[in-house]
């Protein structure tokens, strides 16, 4: 049989699917996350750009050359002091979110992966976000979690983007796959527990991502993930933004609220403004 379903979890891809789309679909499915080449390098480059000259800007240092950018990145701990860094992240944040192009040139880096795994009509988050790790510092750590306990919808898939070679723990991780199945089934044990012992019962399965410059990372927000402190001798940079089906449903962040449609085909147009004629039986 050749249609799409699911029995218990396991999925049987359809032959409509492209050999392209059979084969990221499967690696996801199997993993929760995949990793991919980004699709358009000249938009890539020009979102690292131009939060280089903006962060360069906000602390009044020489804007870098784009042979300059990597290092500057990479080195933002020797300029940037601790106490200093969420507010220069936030200030960063405001201002690269104020560029109208900006949410356009991050969905091309990998609008074909998207479309092949969350579909072709999509919401986008309004704001991306952006997250800076400095090396060895404990202020900026997310502890395990699934962002779907915090009321975020099951449907909702991440674009996460490093502007930096990230790997180690100067990534993130993913908790396997089948692991965090079985841990989530079993929830009630860590009732009264904290998330750090969460996290200590499913170390060994936390997979740290190696994510290189010109590579995106997609991953399911149902899964457990997070991050530890940097042992790297770099700073990470890295953006992230969360998409989704507009169709599905949706939980605590709502459509014209957290997301934004940007892609709803005509016919679905039509579809949503369309009403039945009435009066025949009055």
């Amino acid at each position: 049989m050749n249609a799409y379903f699911f029995i218990k979890g396991n999925a049987i891809l359809s032959e409509f699917y492209t050999d392209s789309e059979k084969k990221i679909a499967r690696e996801f499915l199997k993993n929760k996350h995949v990793v991919a080449p980004v699709e358009d390098k000249d938009a890539l480059h020009t979102i690292r750009r131009k939060i280089a000259h903006v962060a360069a800007n906000i602390i009044r240092h020489p804007t870098p050359s784009d042979a300059e950018i990597d290092y500057f990145l990479n080195h933002i701990h020797e300029i940037v002091s601790v106490t200093e860094l969420n507010d220069f992240r936030l200030k960063v944040i405001t201002e690269m979110n104020r560029d109208v192009s900006f949410r356009e040139m991050y969905f091309k880096v990998g609008r074909d992966s998207l479309i092949a795994l969350a579909g072709n009509e999509l919401a986008m988050q309004r704001r991306i976000n952006l997250s800076i790790q400095f090396p060895k510092d404990d202020s900026s750590l997310l502890p395990i979690h699934a962002d779907v306990w915090a009321g975020d919808s099951p449907y909702e898939i991440v674009l996460w983007l490093p502007l930096v070679n990230c790997y180690a723990t100067k990534s993130m991780y993913i908790i396997d796959a089948e692991t965090d199945e079985k841990t989530q089934a079993n929830f009630n044990q860590f009732s009264n527990k904290s998330s750090e012992d969460l996290y200590q019962s499913v170390e060994n399965k936390a997979k740290f991502i190696n994510v290189p410059f010109e590579h995106l990372l997609l991953f399911s927000q149902n899964v457990m993930h997070g991050n530890r402190v940097n042992m790297e001798a770099e700073t990470r940079w890295s953006l992230n933004c969360r998409f989704k089906s507009i169709l599905t449903p949706y939980e605590g962040k709502k459509l014209g609220e957290f997301f934004e449609p940007i892609m709803i085909r005509p016919l679905t147009y039509l579809g949503l403004d369309y009403q039945l004629p009435t009066g025949f039986y009055e």
